[in-house]
């Protein structure tokens, strides 16, 4: 599974103090089924806790997502900033998994070399 973030979720992340590890742990956890929201079309919304916290006050996420695949955070918000996505942002993010996940790996290598996604390190002591 290779996972990923756009440019734009790397700077929430940043500001948000959740590093790459969280984001694994996230993304092992869809593995197993434990989706908190299935968005449709290869979206999925994805809780994640705040640093020192637990998931209920933490972070909302948006992921494109094919199981043993790869995963693509792609914008990400706190529950106390907004209560969800509007159905005209859940109609882009579902475009944009649509994009996403035609990706070869010619067109991902280019999407990382151009800056517009950046791959999650892969820690191996994360299950």
């Amino acid at each position: 599974m290779r996972i990923f973030k756009n440019h734009g979720f790397s700077r929430f992340a940043r500001k948000a103090a959740l590093d790459d590890a969280a984001l694994r742990v996230s993304i092992s956890a869809a593995e197993r089924g434990l989706i908190d929201a299935d968005l449709g079309g290869g979206v999925i919304k994805q809780r994640i806790a705040r640093p020192g916290a637990g998931k209920s006050g933490g972070f909302r996420t948006i992921i494109v997502f094919r199981a043993r695949d790869r995963a693509v955070f792609v914008y990400g918000f706190g529950k106390n900033e907004r209560d969800n996505i509007r159905d005209d942002e859940l109609t882009e993010f579902k475009r944009l998994a649509a994009l996403l996940l035609s990706y070869d790996d010619r067109q991902l290598r280019v999407a990382i070399e151009d800056g517009a996604l950046i791959e999650v390190s892969d820690d191996k002591t994360v299950s």
